[in-house]
């Protein structure tokens, strides 16, 4: 298959320190992957990795899945929007207030209890690059999730009132900014 591999469904799912917020009570939105940075599994997504699923999806009027922690028992909300743009994947969407389980998520995103968008997908394509990393150019995209463990620190939902572009963005320059100083350091050390 000239370097590509097929694999089952997968979840992004990791620890991280990232803030989650909610805006007027049940909506959500943010980035749920970003292109071109590297998560703690070492995976990378490439742009234009979920453009076939989100147009099957489209045409066979579906949607991407907004689920609590990755169980497919407990849907909470609906992901009004979900597209890819520079950056990565966005999502919008509303909890909804009639659901139990997205009036706890709520209560526990303004607490600062839940702190992360994760996403479930299976890999059609993807190549292993020279570092070892795991390049992901085609995925199907099942469901996004709000999670307590993002694989990726960077997804998660903006605050109230910031533009989640520009919040990523200073967080991917905070990251490569960090791994500068590490290279610098390991350098004078090696």
């Amino acid at each position: 298959m000239d370097g590509l591999t097929e694999i089952g469904l997968e979840r992004k799912f990791s620890i991280v320190d990232s803030g989650l917020s909610l805006v007027d009570g049940q909506v959500i939105e943010g980035y749920a992957s970003l292109f071109g940075v590297t998560d703690r599994g070492g995976d990378i997504v490439e742009p234009g990795a979920y453009a076939a699923s989100l147009a099957e999806l489209a045409a066979a009027g579906r949607r991407v899945k907004m689920l609590w922690q990755h169980d497919p028992a407990q849907p909470i909300g609906v992901w009004d929007e979900v597209r890819e743009d520079a950056v990565g994947l966005y999502v919008k969407g509303r909890l909804l207030p009639g659901v139990a389980r997205a009036q706890e998520a709520a209560a526990l995103i303004e607490a600062g209890a839940i702190e992360g968008l994760s996403i479930g997908y299976r890999t059609l394509k993807a190549t292993k690059d020279k570092a070892g990393a795991r390049r992901l150019k085609e995925l199907e995209l099942w469901e996004v999730s709000l999670v307590t463990f993002p694989m990726l620190p960077e997804a998660r939902v903006g605050a109230k009132g910031d533009d989640p572009e520009d919040a990523v963005m200073r967080d991917v320059a905070a990251a490569i900014e960090a791994a500068r100083r590490d290279l610098t350091r390991a350098a004078r050390t090696g």
